[in-house]
């Protein structure tokens, strides 16, 4: 099995989009007067995360899942990578694409960059996923694994480093869809220009920029979108309290945890993570 093998059926384009200078990589699919869905991946990832998703939402939406600014394929600007920046870039992207609103599907860093614009632009975010989203709180050890973990991944030439790193996002490891995505993201992470920029792309894992750039609860509380919070009960990287309190934080948002899953429910639990999606969708349409 390929995780293209996914995408089977799917009238899709591997495009690059200019957006402020820097040419975007983007998997789009699903009819062009179709709402717009974008899906933001997490930390030093990359659009792939979500190729278990595209086909069930691009049978109503436009889909977008794209490689968000300094990750995988995407153009590298050299200065720290800091939420108003990974914002600004999103914008772009929308303005690219015609967009005027969007959903907006973030996954760990995509739901920190998707919330930041929900709350800043309320006017083009139609709804909220928010898939283990990080961003509300300074945990050192979390930090810290995540910047040991990435850079042996990045700069050593033994493929087992990238394979333990993306062993984190999942509770139980799918031996064929793990191995293809170890492989994908060994090819990203020991591209050269990758490299340069990784110390950028971490740069939200050091205390004080993270401090900065932190999601509080007055923010939160500004988001106006539909929003529906999504955690794995097996998340090593953020506890089921976190989300409640991420929940309790946006006016209106809903709470669903999925068993024995990790870092990734929408890839891990695809099966149960897109009729939710969809059903959540289709409400958010109707409200808007």
């Amino acid at each position: 099995m390929s995780i293209w093998t996914e995408l089977i059926g799917v009238d899709y384009r591997h495009a690059y989009v200019e957006t402020g200078g820097f040419p975007t990589r983007a998997l789009q699919a699903g009819p062009e007067d179709g709402e717009h869905v974008v899906f933001l991946h997490g930390t030093t990832g990359h659009l792939e995360a979500f190729v278990r998703n595209i086909p069930a939402h691009a049978e109503r939406y436009r889909c977008h899942a794209v490689d968000m600014l300094g990750h995988g394929y995407t153009g590298k600007p050299d200065r720290p990578g800091e939420i108003p920046a990974y914002v600004e870039h999103l914008m772009s992207y929308l303005d690219a694409v015609g967009a005027e609103r969007a959903h907006l599907v973030g996954e760990s860093l995509g739901g920190w960059v998707a919330s930041w614009a929900a709350s800043e632009y309320p006017d083009r975010v139609a709804s909220l996923q928010l898939l283990c989203m990080g961003g509300t709180k300074v945990n050192p050890a979390v930090m810290e694994r995540l910047k040991t973990s990435t850079r042996a991944a990045a700069l050593e030439d033994d493929v087992s480093f990238t394979r333990d790193r993306l062993r984190l996002l999942w509770a139980e490891w799918d031996e064929d869809l793990g191995d293809e995505l170890t492989q994908v993201r060994y090819g990203i992470y020991h591209h050269p220009d990758f490299q340069h920029n990784l110390h950028n792309l971490l740069a939200l894992q050091e205390p004080e920029a993270r401090e900065r750039n932190l999601l509080r609860p007055d923010r939160m509380a500004r988001i106006k979108a539909p929003t529906l919070v999504v955690w794995g009960n097996k998340n090593p990287l953020g506890d089921v309290p976190e989300a409640e309190a991420i929940a309790a934080a946006i006016p209106g948002a809903r709470l669903e945890v999925f068993p024995e899953c990790g870092h990734w429910p929408q890839h891990e639990k695809a099966d149960l993570y897109n009729p939710l999606s969809l059903a959540f969708l289709a409400t958010a349409s109707t409200a808007g």
